[in-house]
């Protein structure tokens, strides 16, 4: 066994055996431990599991990616999703919280006194959290088939029966303490490696100073202009400017990454999980700084592992690499399918172009950027090992915040809500974890045969939750009048407007102008691409309501009085009814 490998192993299954470790020492035994670990997380730990929930494949494994092929676009997933935390800190999370209750659905059928309003909320969290997990699934797929050199559906099976353990046994109780030990691997497996990296081609140790400093060569030429000539000289679009297709589509799709956010069930539930609404508002505010250490330093990554891979494929202007010589870390990506080379011209060289007829570099997936990346910079073994159990702890964090969301949808709100309301905890907890381990089976279904409108992309998740779930919040903490009838017609609304739009232009992912994510459709939508679209889809969902609203005739008046109460600073919360 190779060095490398066997770092690999031991990072890895170590990890491995302290998740499983803590899920059995974190065992949930009544269903507030399985929901909401019996709500007596503390906010430092709060903002620790938080920070892994939402470092998701999609943060550690594509966010680099898109930023390594997108520049200066890139942003908006960062502002997009880090803004989104301010919303939900500012203007849900804390009268949720006061509130008192485990789901959203659950607050959603006692704001709107409707067990409809409650079913269409748990629709809309399955749909968007569905689509949301596909791309942790794949995730998994990809970093065990990688690093533990297996097929991709074994590692997808393997990755599953993780997850299965840990969330099943263990519930939000066990999830949240797992997590906790998840983003202290995530952190170091994505700091490392950048610091490293910094230091190698700028000199500077810090990421996000190295970004804006000049190249340790001696030439004084700042990082991100050499990026710039090298991206340019190939024919690519200048790293440094708007690659998003306009100012309005750019504005549409940070505003639904944020209110997408404020709207995702599986974060929504961690701030039920603390004691009291104050330390709700402070879990929120160190989940900020927790994400906040891998936010700022993504930009760095995705620039130096763009500029790393350019400089490989061509060390000198003009002079490509011969392909008989390519580097070993060149030849194990070949293996997953995830980079593919195809000598055109028959001269034996490596010709990576943006002209898609001379380009010999027909699959350089987004997603390997950052677990590629140390060894396209020749980092040590163990640097190489350690960001493979931090790709691993991305994706099944997440994915383990998801299975729970939906499986307390279904157990929770559906059966104990709705068709069976006497029964008892013991079979509600039994029933949480067999809807868990068949979302489980779902979720690795959908990793393995990903359906093709939700190929390679999570916002199309953000999306959905943004049309959907955050304007029923909104409007039932902050308008007292907003009637159940008027909240299901705009929920139904925004959804169903999002998911037609996006089905419409199901062969058209991502972004306009670009050869790797598909080219613009003459017939969008003011510009704006089906995963923006879901700002357009909360706009319908308020407006619809609103008009609703003038023919049903406002809501009720303990209704009213629930939400003066909720809005009350220091009022006494509604008490738990479990």
């Amino acid at each position: 066994m190779d060095e490398l490998k066997l770092y690999t192993y031991i990072a890895v299954f170590s990890t491995f055996a302290l998740y499983f470790a803590i899920a059995w020492w974190a065992r949930a035994g009544s269903t507030s431990d399985f929901y909401v670990a019996g709500g007596g997380v503390t906010p430092l730990q709060n903002g620790m599991a938080i920070g892994a929930d939402w470092m998701s494949a999609a943060s550690f494994i594509s966010m680099a990616g898109l930023i390594a092929f997108l520049g200066y676009g890139g942003s908006v997933f960062l502002m997009g999703w880090t803004g989104g935390y301010v919303l939900l800190a500012m203007l849900l999370a804390p009268y949720m919280r006061k509130h008192g209750k485990f789901t959203v659905p659950e607050f959603i059928f006692d704001r709107y006194y409707s067990k409809t309003a409650r079913i269409v909320a748990v629709a809309c969290l399955i749909i968007a959290s569905l689509t949301y997990i596909i791309g942790q699934m794949k995730g998994v797929g990809v970093a065990f088939s990688r690093f533990l050199e297996v097929d991709y559906g074994l590692g997808l099976g393997i990755g599953m029966f993780v997850v299965w353990v840990y969330a099943v046994l263990g519930g939000m109780k066990g999830i949240t303490y797992t997590q906790i030990a998840q983003y202290v691997v995530m952190i170091f497996a994505y700091t490392i490696p950048a610091v490293f990296i910094s230091l190698q081609l700028t000199g500077n140790p810090i990421p996000q100073l190295g970004l804006g400093s000049t190249l340790a060569d001696g030439s004084g030429v700042y990082l991100l202009d050499k990026l710039d000539m090298v991206v340019t000289d190939l024919g690519f679009k200048e790293y440094t400017t708007d690659n998003l297709g306009g100012t309005l589509n750019m504005f549409a799709y940070t505003m639904s990454l944020m209110i997408g956010t404020a709207g995702l069930p599986h974060v929504i539930m961690r701030f039920f999980t603390v004691p009291s609404v104050q330390a709700a508002r402070s879990s929120a505010g160190y989940a900020l700084v927790c994400i906040a250490l891998l936010y700022t330093v993504a930009p760095a990554v995705g620039a130096m592992a763009r500029l790393n891979l350019m400089q490989t494929i061509e060390p000198v202007a003009g002079q490509n690499l011969e392909y008989a010589e390519r580097p070993q870390w060149f030849k194990d990506w070949e293996t997953t399918g995830l980079l593919q080379f195809e000598d055109k011209n028959g001269d034996g060289k490596i010709q990576y172009t943006a002209d898609a007829t001379t380009n010999e570099m027909v699959k350089v997936d987004r997603d390997i950027m950052v677990l590629a990346n140390p060894a396209i910079a020749n980092l040590p073994n163990w640097v190489i090992a350690l960001v493979a159990a931090g790709g691993l702890a991305a994706a099944l964090s997440t994915a383990a915040g998801l299975l729970l969301a939906i499986s307390s949808s279904i157990s929770h709100d559906l059966m104990k809500g709705v068709l069976t309301p006497d029964m008892s905890e013991k079979s509600e907890l039994f029933a949480g974890r067999v809807v868990m381990t068949i979302a489980i089976l779902i979720s690795g279904y959908l990793g393995l045969n990903p359906p093709g409108f939700a190929a390679g992309t999570v916002a199309l998740a953000f999306g959905l939750a943004a049309s959907s779930i955050f304007p029923a919040l909104m409007m039932g903490i902050f308008s007292r009048k907003m009637s159940g009838k008027a909240a299901v017609a705009g929920m139904c609304a925004g959804i169903g407007v999002t998911m037609l739009y996006v089905f419409q232009h199901k062969g058209i992912m991502f972004i306009p102008g670009t050869s790797f994510l598909g080219d613009m459709g003459p017939d969008w939508f003011f510009g704006i691409s089906p995963n923006a679209f879901g700002a357009v889809g909360a706009l319908v969902n308020f407006g619809v309501a609103f008009i609703v609203l003038q023919f049903t005739g406002p809501a009720p008046a303990h209704i009213v009085a629930m939400v003066e109460n909720m809005r009350i600073p220091g009022a006494v919360s509604a008490a738990h009814d479990h």
